[in-house]
């Protein structure tokens, strides 16, 4: 088996070696281990540091494109590389990269087809309460939405499977991270996490300007993707309180009208009639929206086939002149 590990980068020349410095040179069930740097419009020496340091595969932006971008060209090029295995980190050393071994080997044994390290972020200390708060309640959003029960949703240390990648599409342009747990968790692959300590904070998140930033991004890729897997569930939702909301402008309007001798009050009925016309058109959503869903369910089946011979036909013919 191949295992690719891709480290994002933007201007990493000074953290860089200390990724590397802890890469895993031997992996159980691992035959080759491949790096791979994700350059992001880098205007330092990331590049030529990584050079330096022995890293052959490199995919470089002209500018930057994101984090959700350059995690699915990381992947192309790894699948397209006969990657089996690809996991994730990041180029500030925020991850331990000695424990890549323990999120490889669950895939390796076939007990999952994505592992996410939990970096248990009660325990980090320059997280502030706030934080720590909204990382529990996204992270409890994004469960929610997939079906799934894992503690760390916005964590990036992760490990796929290449079945598991065939399967995944990356449509967010701002982090991959809870969108993929609910495309998976909604096409029933298997998550799991295991537990991991993060390594002392080198510098700022560049991913996001502020925390408001950062949950305002994420949840709109929460909504977008539980819109797209759960379509009835959330217009139904919807249509249902503002039906109920609209029944009660109706019967303070029927009250008034049998208590004061047939004079109710007419704004009531037409706040009433707006309210329940905007549930039966959010019902209609839903079924349109449903629709919608099933023609992109055949389309991404479509698209894994089509992925599979893309990737799958340069090892096929390797195998054949050897």
């Amino acid at each position: 088996m191949k295992l690719f590990i891709q480290i994002p980068c933007l201007n990493e020349e000074t953290t860089l070696p200390l990724v590397l410095e802890k890469m895993p040179k031997k992996i159980a069930g691992i035959d080759d281990i491949e790096l791979l740097i994700i350059d992001d419009g880098s205007t330092d020496k990331t590049i030529a540091v990584a050079k330096k340091l022995g890293v052959k595969h490199i995919v470089k932006h002209p500018y930057n494109m994101g984090l959700a971008r350059s995690f699915r060209d990381g992947v192309d090029y790894a699948l397209a590389h006969g990657a089996d295995v690809v996991v994730n980190t990041d180029g500030d050393n925020q991850y331990p990269q000695e424990r890549i071994a323990d999120l490889v080997k669950p895939i390796v044994d076939g007990q999952a087809d994505i592992v996410i390290g939990d970096r248990q972020t009660h325990k980090i200390a320059h997280f502030s309460r706030f934080k720590k708060f909204m990382q529990r309640f996204g992270t409890a959003v994004v469960n929610q939405a997939a079906g799934t029960k894992l503690p760390d949703a916005p964590s990036g240390f992760r490990a796929y499977s290449r079945q598991a990648l065939y399967r995944l599409n990356i449509i967010t342009q701002f982090s991959y991270t809870m969108e993929t747990i609910i495309q998976a968790g909604n096409k029933r692959l298997h998550s799991i996490s295991i537990p991991i300590d993060t390594n002392a904070k080198t510098r700022e998140s560049r991913l996001f300007k502020s925390s408001w930033q950062h949950m305002r991004k994420s949840a709109d890729a929460i909504i977008r993707s539980y819109v797209m897997f759960k379509p009835v569930t959330f217009f139904g939702t919807f249509g249902g309180i503002l039906l109920v909301l609209g029944a009660i402008p109706f019967i303070r309007y029927a009250y008034f009208f049998f208590t004061e001798g047939g004079r109710g009050h007419l704004q009531s009925l037409v706040i009433g009639v707006t309210l329940v016309t905007a549930g039966l058109l959010s019902f209609a959503l839903s079924v349109i929206a449903d629709l919608l869903r099933t023609n992109r369910v055949l389309t991404e089946d479509l698209l894994e086939r089509v992925k599979k011979l893309q990737y799958e036909k340069p090892t096929q013919e390797t195998k054949s002149k050897k």
